[in-house]
């Protein structure tokens, strides 16, 4: 296998996307597009790729970070002109090189690597990426020679004949080129042509005539295909994705009880046994690990799930949560949370930036910000933590085995010691020994007859 090298195009204004963001950072499935192109191009084992940026390029270094290298094209002059930003870096090596797009989400590593493969193989100095599409309006036709299965040519869709209207296989526009070559083709493209641009399907032409080999390769999921260039191709390409995503967890062993209405980002990770319900939404990088039940309308985002946990109708935003837990329904983990193995957090409980011990529960009705809990601790319904005294942010202490009433306000910072009990209805302002009991409410007057004369009033 020779060297391989990867440039990946994202210079692009896309204005069809009627956006203030690069068209090439909406995401898909949780994702950026060039993030999806850029972790199938490594993955498919190119060693080094080369992004073209142009049109607010920054945000596209800012998000790709160090996983690649950059060239400028500081005017957008054409895919054949946007490549040859790449010469500095490439044009001196031997090899094959992938031209890619970078609104081409869908397109797999084991795709790329098989045209590359295939483009070796054959011994083309290019080879197109293809695809049969159903309706192929607009796009550019393979006539392919009856014989060889080489490329005749490439007819756009405003030139071609009836006939060739009826090909359904198109160009993806996705390449791979011997590089020398490549480079070498470049200096002949010429701009004269309505765009007055530099277009890189001239490079074909101009191999071809030199009597050089025009390979095509066809991938079978025409779905791969795809560009995004506007909102609806947007929506397309994620609801193709979704799909796949489910299906590979399915593979994997896990249940969706509704795939079509569950939602699983790119990043996330599954594990055997889990099960789906409908309305659930796990986003960004979370782990959910076997034998938990997510859902009915739950939302995990970048958080960690322990094996054999229950969240319903709830919401986990970046947090821990531990082994044969159960969460909710209706509760709400904030982030910066840890929820210990076989704690409980059931109706309406809010917890924010605050860690639960093991077998700890607060079952409904309360709020636990910045609050530190123990083992076994049992707080009642209604009781929070006074956390912010409207300058800052005090934590809450309770220690293993504490008993916290119905109604208590734990007033930051204050620490409730092992084995205390808090009565209900106590706003508590002082620590709290271990093994004590703290009462702190007004006590109870009854006033015999009083309504009786209000009454007469």
């Amino acid at each position: 296998m020779s060297n391989r090298y990867a440039i990946i195009l994202a210079a692009g204004q896309g204005t069809r996307m009627k956006s203030k963001l690069p068209k090439v950072l909406h995401q898909v499935c949780g994702k950026p597009m060039i993030s999806h192109v850029l972790e199938q191009v490594q993955s498919a084992g190119f060693e080094k790729s080369t992004v073209v940026i142009g049109h607010q390029g920054e945000e596209v270094k800012e998000t790709l970070g160090d996983r690649c290298q950059f060239v400028w094209q500081h005017e957008q002059l054409g895919t054949g002109h946007a490549v040859k930003q790449a010469a500095p870096h490439l044009a001196d090596r031997s090899g094959t090189t992938l031209v890619i797009s970078a609104d081409t989400p869908m397109i797999s590593a084991e795709t790329m690597k098989a045209l590359s493969d295939y483009h070796e193989d054959r011994g083309a100095k290019v080879t197109v990426l293809t695809a049969r599409v159903d309706d192929a309006t607009g796009l550019g036709r393979i006539i392919r020679d009856p014989e060889s299965g080489d490329v005749l040519r490439i007819v756009e869709h405003k030139d071609a004949t009836l006939k060739e209207r009826g090909i359904s296989e198109i160009n993806t526009a996705t390449y791979c080129f011997d590089n020398e070559a490549l480079f070498a083709a470049l200096e002949k493209v010429t701009n004269e042509n309505a765009q007055n641009e530099y277009y890189l399907p001239d490079v074909l032409e101009i191999l071809k005539n030199e009597g050089e080999r025009v390979a095509a390769f066809e991938t079978h999921d025409g779905a791969e295909a795809m560009g995004v260039n506007d909102r609806l191709a947007l929506s397309q390409a994620e609801q193709v994705m979704r799909k796949r995503i489910n299906e590979h967890w399915m593979k994997q062993g896990v249940t969706f009880i509704a795939p079509d209405q569950t939602y699983v980002s790119a990043d996330s990770e599954l594990h055997p046994d889990t099960i789906l319900h409908p309305g659930t939404v796990i986003r960004g990088k979370s782990i959910v690990h076997e034998g938990s039940e997510i859902g009915p309308n739950s939302e995990i985002e970048d958080s960690t799930i322990g094996s054999y946990s229950t969240i319903k109708q709830s919401v986990v935003i970046k947090s821990t949560v531990g082994r044969d837990v159960n969460i909710g329904p209706f509760a709400h983990v904030r982030p910066e949370s840890t929820i210990h193995d076989e704690a409980k957090l059931g109706n309406f409980v809010e917890v924010k930036k605050s860690t639960i011990g093991k077998g700890s529960k607060a079952n409904h009705l309360s709020y636990l910000g910045d609050a530190s809990i123990g083992e076994n601790v049992n707080v009642g319904c209604g009781s929070i933590t006074v956390n912010y005294d409207g300058k800052e942010k005090h934590v809450t202490t309770i220690e293993d085995g504490a008993f916290i009433g119905c109604n208590a306000n734990l007033v930051a910072p204050v620490t409730i010691g092992k084995g205390a009990f808090v009565a209900a209805g106590s706003t508590i302002t002082d620590d709290v020994p271990g093994d004590s009991l703290a009462l702190a409410r007004a006590r109870q007057t009854n006033k015999t007859g009083y309504m009786n004369k209000n009454d007469k009033k």
